[in-house]
């Protein structure tokens, strides 16, 4: 991953040369993702609550915005999203206000400060950017991240994966998966909310039967690889990224169909006051450049329509059809990983 190409050798956010950007556009098919020139200039104080994520490649986005606009007064402050939105709940009740926009690496946080009415409706030419399946009132989703299977090649075949994440659990597979980390957890909260409580609890108990633990999910990602297990849950990123520094590594990816195993969550901004400066940062993060940066360098999967997915990423996906902001409903999940001894 170079991430001095984002801050140093491009040009527009700091960013892409005009042939390239010429590129982009006809990549997309049409005339693509409003890009950094067309967009107004950010000047003034703006304070941003930052979800940590993708090994400071958000603080690349942040540190190229502010090189293109030097009269931008920028505070960020960044903590775990999960911890930010409590923060945010926090300051809410006590009457205080400190931030302007919070950017979250996941839409149960994004729900949980959209749910508690701190949000400020998105603006409709930015929700009119993002695809159809991914435009909430209350919140703008940023970029996706889906689930998958990783697998090792050498030790299992890909017919041999199931299709149905539900099956795992009866399954003698070797399993790798990392319960303390975020993303899972909201995966966990999907499968409560698309199969119900009872079927979740029979799946953590069955699947914690031949299942190996991991402190985060690029740990998942590296275990598969290094035989330590058969297969493993995990954002689709962890297994492209590390692919992409070890090309010969034996991991490859599987997907799911239609259920939480496949399901596409994402990062997101909740606009938290009617300040015209932080919708137009917003605006950057939907950028043509920005897009195109995270698909490039985070692997991550654009929302805004035109702009060239990650590469390797696998193919058909075929996500559940559920509500992102109703991943909020994670204390549930918690107890019941508990329960189960999964935690």
């Amino acid at each position: 991953m170079q991430r001095r190409h984002f801050v140093q050798g491009l040009a527009a956010l700091g960013l892409l040369s005009p042939s390239r950007l010429l590129a982009a556009a006809a990549e997309s098919g049409g005339p693509g993702p409003v890009g950094a020139d067309a967009l107004p200039e950010l000047s003034g104080p703006l304070t941003v609550y930052l979800g940590r994520g993708e090994g400071g490649l958000y603080d690349d986005v942040v540190t190229a915005i502010e090189k293109r606009n030097p009269a931008l007064e920028l505070k960020i402050r960044r903590a775990p999203s999960a911890a930010l939105a409590n923060t945010l709940l926090a300051e809410s009740r006590a009457g205080v206000k400190r931030a302007d926009l919070f950017w979250s690496i996941d839409a149960s946080s994004l729900g949980a400060v959209a749910g508690a009415g701190l949000g400020r409706p998105v603006p409709d030419d930015i929700l009119s950017q993002i695809k159809p399946d991914f435009r909430y009132d209350s919140w703008a989703a940023v970029s996706g991240r889906l689930r998958t299977v990783p697998y090792n090649p050498t030790r299992v075949s890909r017919e041999a994966i199931p299709d149905d994440i539900m099956a795992f659990a009866d399954s003698d597979l070797r399993i790798g998966w990392a319960p303390a980390y975020g993303a899972f957890q909201s995966f966990v909260t999907a499968m409560r909310l698309l199969a119900g409580e009872g079927p979740t609890r029979s799946w953590l108990t069955g699947v914690n039967r031949h299942a190996k633990t991991y402190a985060g999910e690029l740990g998942v990602a590296m275990g598969v690889a290094r035989g330590e297990v058969d297969v493993g849950f995990a954002n689709h990123y962890y297994t492209l990224r590390l692919k992409q520094g070890q090309p010969d590594a034996d991991l490859a990816l599987a997907l799911t169909a239609g259920d939480a195993g496949s399901l596409v969550n994402s990062s997101g901004v909740v606009l938290l006051d009617d300040n015209p400066l932080a919708a137009n940062f917003l605006r950057y993060l939907l950028s043509r450049e920005v897009q195109s940066y995270l698909a490039r360098e985070a692997f991550e999967i654009p929302m805004v329509a035109g702009v060239p997915g990650p590469a390797g990423l696998p193919t058909p996906i075929e996500p559940p059809a559920i509500d992102l902001t109703r991943l909020d409903d994670l204390q549930p999940t918690l107890e019941l990983l508990r329960e189960t001894g999964v935690l």
